[in-house]
């Protein structure tokens, strides 16, 4: 909305593309990656057998969380 733009969804990789700004391919990619963690971590049935939690692990966890930092990062500072 800060740009003249609304954001609707839940795909972050798409909601970063159709910023109308440029942004770092690689960014978009953290976002993919981000995107795939939504669905199997939400559901409970989301992996063949076992609770979502025995999937992922510290190393998952970290590089989700710098992933997210550095998109909020970014649209922190075009937001300033």
């Amino acid at each position: 909305m800060h740009l003249g733009e609304e954001a609707w969804g839940q795909v972050i990789a798409r909601l970063l593309q159709e910023l109308p700004i440029a942004l770092p391919q690689d960014l978009v990619e953290r976002g993919r990656v981000l995107d795939g963690f939504y669905l199997p971590t939400r559901y409970p049935n989301g992996h063949p057998e076992g609770p979502p939690f025995e999937y992922y692990g510290r190393l998952q966890s970290k590089e989700a969380l710098d992933y997210a930092c550095a998109i909020v990062e970014l649209i922190r500072l075009q937001m300033a």
